[in-house]
């Protein structure tokens, strides 16, 4: 499917190209076993003890717990298999 004047495709090399980014930095910053002193969403410093128990940390502990919060929970398959409850 064509997306105005981009090639078929585009959009799906950019993501992968964005998420190639983020895995290479993260093995970058766990691989040299440095951990930001400040955290990179809020900007407070990250304390000492959190950076010597997660290697490569970025984000401090309520920035990582938001992070973790905002991913989706799976959900919304229908495993009942009858057609009256596909059709809530």
């Amino acid at each position: 499917m064509a997306g105005g004047w981009a090639r078929d495709g585009a959009v799906q090399d950019q993501i992968d190209a964005n998420v190639e980014d983020a895995v290479t930095q993260a093995r970058r910053n766990i691989q040299s076993g440095e951990s930001a002193k400040f955290c990179e969403e809020c900007g407070k410093a990250i304390p000492e003890a959190r950076r010597k128990a997660v290697s490569g940390v970025q984000l401090c502990v309520s920035c990582q717990s938001s992070a973790e919060g905002k991913e989706p929970s799976s959900g919304g398959i229908n495993r009942r298999g009858s057609k009256d409850s596909q059709l809530r």
